[in-house]
């Protein structure tokens, strides 16, 4: 048997390219979404009730080039440093026979405006454009698991390092969110406590400076033996 759905609608998040988006949901609480729906779907009766419930499960596809790259049997997870191999099913990898995936995340009501019916999401984990299958409530008495185990991703990683950022930074934040409206100095350090530098990195200490872009700004930062400083913030070309 084979299936075919189409997306009720697409997500519009700060995270405009893979490096950086955190590895879990509700990671960066200041990562605030929008899931906009397509027209056939943006009835604000389809949502009745949906205010009583604080989160939502949202069922993605992993779209960019995970629709063309095929299913991979073992992967290597981030958590594991990118060192061992685990089965697929035993991982949230992209590169899966069927690339869908799940996020729990935080919804803050529909809004309506010039560009349609959307539902706002905060805590997101999802590349901006990700395509949406479908959005169920999340039920805390039967969803959370607290006698759960949890393999070889036992705990939370986070950097511990200050966060620091040079004038050049501040000014560029102050540029690119004059109204604080984006809350991207918030974002810009939820980001990085969560280290967003590849596993592998222990092996090549040298390497300090780092790239990523949230939003339509680029964003440098670079670590050293006490602090990550945040160096700029630029307008992407």
């Amino acid at each position: 048997m084979s299936f075919s759905f189409d997306p009720i609608g697409f997500i519009r998040s700060p995270y405009t390219d893979k490096f950086g988006i955190p590895r879990q949901p509700r990671l960066v609480e200041a990562a605030h979404a929008r899931l906009e729906l397509c027209p056939e779907y943006a009835r604000e009766e389809a949502f009745k009730a949906l205010e009583g419930f604080s989160h939502v499960w949202v069922v993605f596809v992993f779209h960019d080039d995970c629709l063309d790259a095929g299913w991979r049997p073992t992967v290597r997870p981030p958590r594991l440093g990118g060192r061992a191999t685990v089965g697929v099913f035993a991982s949230r990898a992209p590169y899966r026979p069927n690339p869908i995936g799940i996020s729990a995340v935080a919804h803050e009501g529909l809004e309506r405006d010039g560009n349609g019916l959307a539902l706002k999401l905060r805590g997101i984990d999802l590349l901006d454009g990700t395509p949406v299958l479908d959005i169920k409530p999340y039920v805390p008495y039967a969803d959370a698991l607290h006698d759960a185990r949890s393999g070889f991703a036992q705990e939370r990683v986070v950097c511990l390092r200050p966060i620091r950022f040079e004038a050049a930074a501040l000014e560029g934040i102050a540029q690119a969110d004059p109204d604080g409206r984006l809350g991207l100095r918030a974002l810009i350090e939820q980001v990085l406590t969560q280290d967003p530098r590849p596993g592998y990195m222990d092996r090549y200490p040298e390497r300090r400076r780092f790239g990523l872009q949230l939003y339509d700004r680029n964003i440098r930062w670079e670590f050293d033996e006490q602090y990550i400083r945040v160096l700029s913030v630029e307008l992407a070309c």
